[in-house]
């Protein structure tokens, strides 16, 4: 069994449920995808890092930083860093908090003192439905003179998350669409 398909199996098993869910978009579903109970997971969370370092590879340009909103983001961003580190290739990870730091710094972004100046970056996510989350993520990661050069996921729900971004000119790469993970 190949890394793609283990971890299709986990998320299969962790992550989905059938029934009627309230998504962030606030959209009702008859399915619901917890990626945290895979990506949270020791298994799950290499796996994830394994297959979305392999999309970052693939880049047309150099990714200099990996990241993407709390709390869906944060245990794939140090994933994805750990594995870059262990191909000899090493990418710091960088969080978004959902609103600016009340204190200190102030700062909309976690780590960004690892990342070089006005670097390209890849943003993700565990699970895409319409976008939302991910424009606002590009808004401020763009605020702060980064470049956003590939927005990845381990799911595309296949809900127009992918349209919406490839419109506003951010192509969407997946490990896996709604269609390949449940049919």
């Amino acid at each position: 069994m190949n890394n793609r398909q283990r971890l299709k199996e986990l998320l299969l098993t962790k992550s989905y449920r059938k029934g009627t869910f309230t998504l962030t978009s606030g959209k009702t579903s008859d399915f619901y995808i917890d990626g945290k109970q895979t990506t949270l997971d020791a298994e799950g969370s290499y796996l994830c890092g394994r297959l979305l370092y392999e999309l970052i590879e693939k880049a047309p340009e150099p990714i200099g930083g990996v990241g993407g909103m709390t709390l869906g983001a944060d245990p794939l961003v140090t994933a994805v860093s750990i594995v870059s580190f262990l191909e000899k290739n090493p990418i710091p990870a960088f969080i978004i908090r959902k609103e600016a730091k009340g204190h200190g710094t102030g700062n909309y972004i976690e780590g960004k003192n690892n990342l070089p100046v006005g670097c390209r970056v890849a943003l993700m996510e565990d699970v895409v439905t319409t976008g939302g989350t991910l424009l606002q993520v590009i808004e401020r990661v763009e605020n702060e003179g980064f470049t956003v050069g590939l927005v990845v996921t381990v799911v595309d729900r296949q809900e127009g998350g992918a349209e919406t971004l490839a419109q506003a000119g951010y192509p969407l790469k997946s490990i896996f669409t709604r269609e390949e993970l449940i049919g």
